[in-house]
């Protein structure tokens, strides 16, 4: 009945596609709480004429320079931007980076998302 119920949630095809999900999620679980090397994307919603957000970020940026693979900014509209930043490295860094960030004054949205490296 629960595995039928994810299956209707979440649109699966059939019962094999929740349960490859169901297992994928708990891999990434054991890699957060053992602090493996995982990959994650880090987006944010911010308006750049925010004084010093920009600087403040790029600042913690670049004492985590280790763990960025890259960057991608967009210009939403002429205040809001918004930007990912792809990650690699131990779940606690990755974790620290993004709370560090979405902290900022100035940050109206920020969201890691992690899955296994």
């Amino acid at each position: 009945k629960k595995l039928d119920n994810i299956v209707t949630k979440h649109k699966f095809p059939n019962r094999s596609q929740a349960i490859r999900f169901l297992i994928s999620n708990t891999f990434v679980e054991d890699a957060l709480k053992k602090d493996d090397i995982v990959a994650g994307c880090l987006v944010l919603i911010f308006d750049h004429h925010k004084r010093d957000l920009v600087n403040k970020s790029l600042d913690i940026q670049h004492q985590f320079s280790n763990l960025i693979l890259s960057t991608q900014h967009v210009h939403l509209d002429h205040h809001n931007c918004l930007e990912m930043i792809a990650l690699k490295g131990k779940a606690s860094k990755l974790k620290q980076l993004a709370d560090l960030i979405i902290s900022l004054k100035g940050i109206q949205h920020g969201k890691l998302t992690i899955t296994k490296a």
